[in-house]
């Protein structure tokens, strides 16, 4: 480890004799408590350690094959749903150091952890899977030793596996009278991505369109608002009491959350909670039975509306829209077929509704026996309160009231120090109505942003399209965006969008984005015949630029140790890990030192992945920059102002504004540190000089490559001082591509034709003048 101040050679050579002099005990990007001197806390915006710096978390989601069980088996699903088991999920606890080792190298040191209710309660309600959680204890109380934590979240997408996702177990379905083995045939799931499938053309990215068929909309209705919508399903409690449905569910839902919090709420690496990923409505708002929204709810294959939908979970054979891809718009309606030839029905005989629609039940639809069609009866059910009238909001009078419900439940057991996390509804912004009494302390916002544009086509190119603005009234021409520059600016612009949103309505609280990737099998996965991954390390670049303007943290989407280059994640038809263990070394060859580029086999794009990023700040951060191309990394960081009252007013005005770049500078804790550390990792590092500008005369700065930190340590720390350092290596690496624009690309043929144009008009001006 060697320091230099600025008025001293401006430069570090790394190299392998200086590792032996590294002998620190922790590092940049070092959240357990020796690498933040306690713990990490919530203030206004940012996450903060116990030297008063703030923290940059950036991770992984931890992990896409947490979706299924290990004995998962495709051919007899969904037969045995009680005897799954995901003890070894993410991996087994004998290689968690290897995968633990790989994160920390590559800087990425915050983990959301990924359970699923499935997991804990297959077996049935109240019958808890203690040996999973023995393992998931073990598993987590691994991370402070490698310097990382997590967030435990409770994965979910389209309700459950056995309605085409992931979450919940197969009984709660039995619970509101579904027959597990009768929802295909009659539309009322797809199943076949979760069965091996969604890999073809024809099966590509069809899995979202089940949030909107009859079973998971169902469920979710159940859940959130049983008591308003299905009052007259009543089903035994654990107790042997007659209870509503959304009771028995909810109850399930929060013992089961309460059993994982005193599993690991005593944990080190556990610093929160997730509630749910990506809630849904169901049919709550829902404001046709004839049409659901084209704007935000996927219409792939076949589309059945909520009263097709009915009907043929009822058993009646009904002409359904097929929608198929197109353009300009997304997909369109291209033709009609009649489904549920067999007239199967979705609904248990021997279920709570004695083999009858739910729906029918309460009486929104009935059946014209003379006529033999169905009819709706009412258009409006899931717009009011059926019993008053009232018009519902389903943030305000479901979801909200939830979350509170189950934070108190969580920190009943694991004291009040622990993180909530939360999100909205997928690609929507924050509600205003999340007013202060409505949400629990220490909340974090966690929502989720992909490029809608490459999911739905899974290609990615020069060619980028703003799908968040279009969706929301945006011009068109302003929507479209031309190379990498265009792509950088696209995704920037969608990012800080929601995380703004999010300061607006949350008023300062932190935003960390719990969702983001690129799939890798983009553009017909021609990158697993030719080993060449340009388009995926520009895409991850553009998506990694976008979350550093916005100065959030983020956790990426996903490290899977099981993804291989035919089933992907294996769900779905998804292909998002950059990671593979067919790919990486064996564990016996592995160094687990933070230098060793063994760790790095069996990762792809790592340039775009692995980057520089200032993990602990002794201030407050303004801008962050960083360009891989040539290894240079710009940030600007501000020393918190005195309260005083005229600062205070700037600070409200700020405050106001909501922007990224300006946030409020004072009533910040005080710093017991001048020392910013910046994750530097040793793949940029390695063989090179690392030089700093910027600094200011006494400053101060260290490298220490077998820890991958910089450390700059300031000397003017006056109230409301800002530095401004720029960090390089020399040589600096060699591009990886270039960054071009619509100018760059195109600017000489536009120049050209404007020119023939202009000569054109001149000549016919010139032609008619008489001489």
């Amino acid at each position: 480890m060697i320091s230099r101040t600025a008025s001293d050679a401006s430069f570090i050579l790394v190299g392998q004799d200086q590792t032996s002099q590294a002998s620190r005990e922790s590092f940049a990007h070092d959240w357990s408590s020796s690498g933040t001197g306690g713990k990490i806390y919530l203030h206004g915006r940012h996450f903060v350690d116990a030297n008063g710096r703030v923290c940059h978390l950036r991770g992984v989601n931890l992990s896409g094959n947490c979706k299924t069980p290990l004995n998962h088996d495709h051919d007899s699903f969904p037969a045995n749903h009680a005897d799954v088991t995901f003890v070894g999920r993410p991996f087994p606890l004998a290689e968690a150091p290897d995968h633990f080792a790989r994160l920390r190298r590559w800087g990425l040191t915050f983990v959301r952890f990924l359970i699923t209710w499935e997991a804990v309660e297959h077996s049935g309600p109240g019958i808890y899977d203690m040996e999973y959680l023995d393992y998931v204890r073990q598993l987590l109380s691994m991370l402070p030793q490698y310097g990382l934590v997590a967030f435990v979240a409770l994965h979910q997408d389209v309700w459950s596996r056995y309605t085409g996702g992931s979450g919940a177990p197969a009984w709660t379905l039995e619970a509101v009278g579904f027959d597990l083995h009768g929802l295909e045939e009659p539309g009322a799931a797809w199943l076949k991505g979760v069965k091996g499938g969604g890999h073809t053309e024809d099966e590509r990215g069809l899995w979202p369109c089940g949030y909107q068929k009859l079973a998971a909309a169902t469920m979710a209705t159940c859940f959130w608002a049983g008591d308003m919508f299905v009052s007259k399903l009543k089903v035994k409690g654990q107790d042997g009491s007659e209870i509503s449905i959304q009771q028995f569910l909810q109850d399930s839902f929060l013992n089961m959350w309460e059993l994982i919090a005193r599993t690991v709420g005593d944990l080190e690496g556990v610093i929160g909670f997730e509630m749910m990923n990506e809630p849904h409505r169901g049919y709550i708002e829902l404001q046709s039975m004839h049409a659901f929204d084209y704007n935000t709810d996927l219409h792939l294959g076949h589309v059945p509306t909520a009263f097709q939908s009915f009907m043929l979970g009822a058993g009646h054979p009904t002409a359904v829209g097929h929608w198929t891809r197109s353009f300009p718009l997304p997909t369109r309606l291209t033709s009609q077929r009649v489904i549920n030839t067999a007239g199967q029905k979705a609904w248990r005989d021997d279920g709570p509704t004695g083999g009858k629609c739910l729906w029918e039940m309460h009486g929104v639809w009935g059946w014209d026996q003379k006529k033999n069609q169905g009819v709706v009866l009412r258009e409006n059910y899931f717009k009011r309160d059926p019993h008053t009238g009232r018009e519902i909001d389903w943030y305000t009078d479901f979801y909200f009231p939830l979350v509170q419900k189950w934070a108190a439940r969580v920190r009943n057991v694991t004291g009040e120090d622990k993180i909530v996390f939360t999100e909205p509804i997928p690609n929507e912004f924050c509600p205003s109505s999340w007013t202060p009494d409505r949400r629990p302390s220490s909340m974090a916002f966690a929502p989720h942003w992909y490029c809608l544009n490459t999911l739905f086509n899974k290609a990615f190119g020069n060619f980028t399209v703003n799908v968040q603005g279009l969706s929301r009234g945006m011009f068109p021409l302003k929507a479209f965006y031309w190379g990498q520059k265009g792509a950088r600016d696209n995704f920037a612009l969608q990012v800080r969008n929601i995380v703004e949103a999010g300061y607006r309505s949350l008023g300062e609280t932190p935003v960390v984005i719990g969702e983001c990737g690129i799939p890798m099998d983009m553009n017909n996965g021609e990158s697993f015949e030719t080993d060449r991954w340009d388009w995926q390390t520009k895409m991850m670049d553009a998506m990694l630029t976008a979350l550093e303007r916005s100065l959030v943290g983020f956790t990426l989407w996903n490290y899977n140790p099981d993804n291989d280059d035919h089933t992907g994640d294996d769900w779905n038809g998804e292909n998002f890990s950059w990671f593979s263990q067919k790919r990486a070394l064996p564990s016996s060859w592995l160094d687990h030192n933070q230098t060793s580029p063994t760790l790095d086999n069996g990762g792809r794009i790592l340039r775009a992945v692995v980057r520089p990023y200032p993990a602990k700040t002794a201030g407050i951060p303004l801008r962050f920059d960083y360009e891989m191309n040539t290894g240079e990394l710009t940030f600007e960081w501000a020393v918190p102002e005195e309260t005083t009252e005229s600062n205070k007013a700037v600070d409200a005005n700020r405050a106001s504004r909501a922007s990224v770049h300006d946030p409020p500078r004072t009533g910040f804790p005080q710093l017991k540190t001048n020392k910013t550390e910046i994750f530097l990792p040793s793949q940029l590092a390695h063989g090179r000089k690392v030089l700093v500008r910027g600094l200011k005369p006494e400053d101060k700065y260290t490298y220490d490559e077998a820890h991958q930190t910089l450390t700059i340590a300031t000397q003017d720390n006056a109230p409301g001082a800002v530095h401004r350092v720029t960090v390089f290596v020399d040589p600096p690496p060699k591009p990886a591509f270039v960054v071009n624009d619509f100018w760059s690309d195109w600017g000489l043929h536009v120049f050209t034709a404007a020119a023939f144009v202009l000569s054109f008009i001149v000549f016919l001006v010139l032609s008619y003048v008489p001489y």
